[in-house]
């Protein structure tokens, strides 16, 4: 069974001051970007291939999909997306990329790994 990664967005487009505020949208592009090489490669202690989903909100709503990064807009708050897709994959490995302390908290009562930003920031 492929493990679900679920991407924080904002969480990790936010963890490195580089500018990303002046152009949100490009942000999370160059992310979702970055992270078709994990849908193939995995993450420490799940190896590839993954199913990576990259939960976005606010300015960067607009960006689309790509071959191995599905890209999924919050119509409300992106946490609250996050954990409906953690609930939705109860039964099946699912790990959750962002360093939001509450998140993991939540994510985790439906038996979700949580990790931090790093894990997807090097690709």
């Amino acid at each position: 069974m492929r493990t679900l990664l679920v991407v924080d967005a904002a969480n990790v487009v936010g963890s490195v001051p580089d500018g990303w505020w002046r152009d949100r949208h490009g942000a999370a592009e160059r992310l979702r970007d970055r992270l078709v090489a994990y849908a193939d490669e995995g993450i420490a202690g799940h190896p590839g291939p993954l199913d990576v989903v990259l939960v976005v909100e606010g300015a960067a709503r607009g960006v689309e999909s790509v071959e191995g990064v599905r890209v999924v807009p919050a119509p409300g708050s992106g946490d609250d997306r996050i954990v409906e897709l953690a609930a939705e994959a109860e039964g099946r490995p699912c790990v959750v990329v962002t360093a939001d302390r509450e998140l993991r908290r939540r994510v985790g009562a439906y038996g979700a790994l949580s990790v931090g930003p790093r894990t997807v920031r090097d690709a």
